[in-house]
């Protein structure tokens, strides 16, 4: 029986035998350190996201427009997080994130967006998804629940509403930007109003 080496101990050293060639030596930065190593975050502190700084497990996610510059983000607590009908997290020229939180029996509002592809995914909640060619002829549908995503193409009408018992936590990408930087629209309302 065949024992496999343990790839995160190989040598470094160019004369030994090389088990696997996608791993030809262990990984400097790792080495003889946790995954989930605490300390990690010091070492490498990050002047790209001010939100971050001295961060600690559990930490709340400062919610706002971050772009247009370099950021990373723990997206799943973040939409979570959110409580706002929509707040833009990230505007850029190409590309906007949003996060969207829709009360139970609400639903985002029939909409078309001829010129921009939009992806959604559902981090918590349960929804039915409804798409089609004209507001009257919604020939696509779909359940979806955490974890998942749909994808509405430019030019096709849609809605989204909440058949759970809690709200509905989402984060949607646009291409290109829907909303003006620094977007936030505590409920459906004040969005439906903001948009005429």
């Amino acid at each position: 029986m065949y024992n496999a080496p343990n790839m995160y101990n190989l040598p470094c050293n160019a004369n030994s035998p090389m088990p696997n060639a996608y791993n030809m030596y262990q990984c400097p930065y790792l080495a003889n350190s946790s995954m989930y190593n605490q300390d990690l975050w010091n070492q490498f502190p990050n002047q790209y996201l001010p939100y971050m700084e001295n961060v600690k497990p559990n930490a709340r996610i400062v919610l706002r427009d971050y772009g247009p510059r370099p950021f990373a983000v723990d997206i799943e607590e973040a939409s979570k997080q959110n409580n706002n009908f929509r707040l833009a997290l990230w505007t850029g020229k190409h590309l906007q994130v949003t996060l969207m939180s829709i009360n139970i029996g609400e639903d985002i509002g029939l909409e078309i967006h001829p010129q921009l592809d939009q992806f959604i995914r559902i981090e918590e909640g349960r929804g039915l998804v409804k798409m089609g060619d004209s507001r009257d002829n919604l020939n696509f549908q779909a359940y979806v629940r955490d974890d998942f995503a749909f994808i509405i193409p430019a030019g096709k009408w849609h809605n989204l509403i909440n058949t759970g018992n809690r709200p509905l936590k989402l984060y949607s990408i646009y291409a290109p930007p829907q909303h003006p930087y620094g977007t936030v629209h505590k409920t459906k309302a004040e969005a439906e109003a903001a948009e005429q």
